[in-house]
């Protein structure tokens, strides 16, 4: 104890900052180990073929993912944005032109000068973010120039505008935003809900070209199959209610459907991994509020699960850990749009971009077992592991 006072003594000198960062890692450890780095972008693939929202296929060439590689490592290399912030750029990139850099020689004959992927004539807007010179957004010359589009749709302290025209990071609360929403905030278009049909193939386009960076040497080694299913909460501590498909929204008032299904509990109680997996996704994601997503591989097939709502201190696993099932791998907690504590748990058989089924029926269907409260411990995450 005379050890950890003098440590903490010696950091009060160093600085308030220091203070901060260095006191939390001693009190809790696992920060340290848990705390996610940048998203490495891998090698570009020749083309991906991914499903929106309603099911309908996009195939992306080799250019298309170009682009999204170069907003993929800008928008890790920006404070502040983080996957879910990459993700909000993807679907705004997608909507606006398939993640095309567009000219518009009706507007600006001199766009076709630049390196382009074809020729548009919306309003005068420009590039694959669709910014109009006449707006603010900036010149024809960077318009047309992926790396300074993608810094202006960011924003921020260090995007090109100052915050007029407003970046993602210049709208505020924007994490707690739909992520369609939060791209509508930036691009302002006369078709607000468009946006979010595209997720399932911005997160697609994410995992194939950061997979390379979960796994070790450079290759992605597959995950094992489970060897059991069991319950995401301890038995006895939960109570069912709300179920799978539409509903009144209990936050808008608005007849909507539910992806989840929801598990009221105590704050704090232990929310345990369904099977072995992977953790793919570990931090706060728009209305989940804090984010768990898990790829399994049952009956030799992949699925995800989600766990949301917890707070950011409830979440004990991070991106690249192997879990096991019935390990403690999060807190119930109230973050997010939320009316009280509860887990609101997904189910995706084939993975995180595919539809979800109902979680509990496809529990039973899978004979999950009960987890006894008593037999819990914490694991969190482990030193050494892929982050």
């Amino acid at each position: 104890m005379k050890k950890l006072i003098g440590i903490l003594i010696a950091l009060i000198i160093i600085g308030p900052l220091g203070t901060v960062v260095a006191v939390a890692a001693l009190v809790n450890p696992a920060m340290a180990s848990c705390a996610s780095g940048s998203l490495v972008v891998g090698d570009v693939p020749d083309t991906l073929t991914a499903k929106t929202r309603s099911g309908t296929s996009v195939t992306l060439d080799k250019q298309q993912l170009a682009h999204a590689a170069t907003i993929t490592t800008i928008g890790s290399q920006t404070p502040g944005v983080g996957r879910a912030g990459v993700i909000v750029a993807l679907m705004a990139g997608l909507t606006e032109s398939r993640l095309r850099m567009l000219a518009n020689t009706g507007a600006y004959p001199e766009s076709a000068d630049y390196p382009n992927d074809g020729d548009a004539s919306d309003h005068d807007s420009l590039g694959i973010f669709q910014m109009r010179p006449a707006a603010g957004w900036g010149t024809v010359a960077e318009l047309m120039d992926a790396g300074y589009q993608t810094r202006a749709f960011i924003g921020g302290p260090l995007g090109p505008n100052g915050g007029s025209p407003r970046g993602l990071l210049d709208v505020p609360g924007w994490q707690q935003l739909d992520p369609g929403a939060a791209a509508q905030a930036v691009e302002v278009s006369a078709f607000p809900d468009r946006y979010r049909e595209y997720q399932p193939v911005a997160e697609a386009i994410l995992a194939a070209l950061t997979r390379a960076s979960a796994g070790t040497g450079g290759a992605d080694p597959g995950v094992p199959e489970t060897s059991r299913v069991v319950f995401p909460l301890p038995e006895g501590t939960y109570t069912s209610t709300d179920s799978f498909g539409w509903r009144i929204d209990p936050v808008t008032g608005a007849r909507a459907f539910h992806a989840g299904s929801d598990l009221a509990a105590p704050a704090g109680t232990p929310i345990l991994a369904i099977a072995d997996g992977r953790v793919v996704f570990a931090g706060q994601r728009g209305t989940y509020g804090g984010l768990i997503i898990i790829e399994h591989t049952i009956d030799g097939q992949p699925v995800a699960s989600f766990y949301a709502h917890m707070y950011e201190s409830g979440i004990h696993v991070a991106v690249g850990d192997s879990v096991a099932a019935g390990q403690h791998i999060g807190d119930v907690g109230s973050a997010g749009k939320s009316t009280g504590p509860h887990l609101h748990l997904e189910i995706h058989p084939g993975g995180q971009t595919q539809p979800a089924v109902d979680a509990l029926d496809w529990l039973n269907a899978h004979a999950a077992g009960d987890i006894d409260g008593g037999t819990i411990s914490l694991s969190g995450c482990q030193p050494g592991r892929s982050t």
